[in-house]
């Protein structure tokens, strides 16, 4: 057993999905057990940390909450990258924005870039299920199916007003990320030639007599 303290991981989680589906509302409920009835649009994108316990290892989590209207997606590629996993939020009272979540997938995996497009991990969660069920515009089994036939995606049916399936969701959103960072971390011990290469061209540049 080594003595020597695993480096502490930051974990980068994406929240996606159209405006006004309680991005914010679930990320506020989850890190600060809190919700606010006000709506207030995310402006570009904003971010909160929490140190939660992964299968016994002490993890950030860096969730990143985006705007959802259009204008403000093209500020999304600097976001995306380096992201860990992507979570979709649509409103289960709203058919429109779980028939975008294809869109939002395609546009993640096209500015994020990750090595491994097909096994990247995503979670899906139905908001807004503390509304009157006569109301509901998506059913469980239609968001269910669409989740198993995109590798099968976890998917949870949440409120953050009510903090239902909140905690139980973003547990499975940071083991889906830890898994994604241990992946990487396989390829952290080999030395990085392009900064190898670099600093004996900085070499090469100081005995140049130019």
């Amino acid at each position: 057993m080594s003595s020597s303290q695993p480096r502490k991981l930051l974990l980068k989680v994406v929240i996606l999905g159209d405006s006004g589906v309680g991005k914010t509302s679930l990320m506020n409920q989850y890190v600060n057990k809190r919700f606010n009835a006000q709506y207030k649009a995310t402006i570009g994108a904003d971010f909160l940390t929490k140190e939660v316990m992964v299968d016994d290892r002490l993890v950030t989590m860096q969730i990143w909450d985006t705007a959802g209207q259009e204008r403000f997606q093209s500020l999304g590629v600097a976001f995306y990258r380096g992201a860990d996993c992507c979570v979709l939020v649509y409103d289960v009272n709203n058919s429109k924005s779980f028939e975008t979540l294809d869109s939002w997938r395609d546009e993640f995996l096209i500015q994020a870039g990750p090595k491994d497009p097909d096994n990247f991990p995503f979670v899906v969660l139905g908001n807004k299920i503390d509304i009157e069920e006569g109301k509901r515009a998506v059913s469980s089994n239609r968001a269910t199916s669409w989740c198993q036939g995109k590798n099968n995606i976890p998917y949870f049916e949440t409120s953050a007003k009510e903090a239902i399936n909140v905690e139980q969701a973003f547990q499975t959103i940071a083991k889906s990320a830890l898994l994604m960072e241990k992946d990487l971390e396989l390829f952290s011990d080999f030395p990085d030639p392009i900064r190898l290469d670099a600093h004996d061209r900085k070499q090469d540049l100081g005995n140049c007599a130019c």
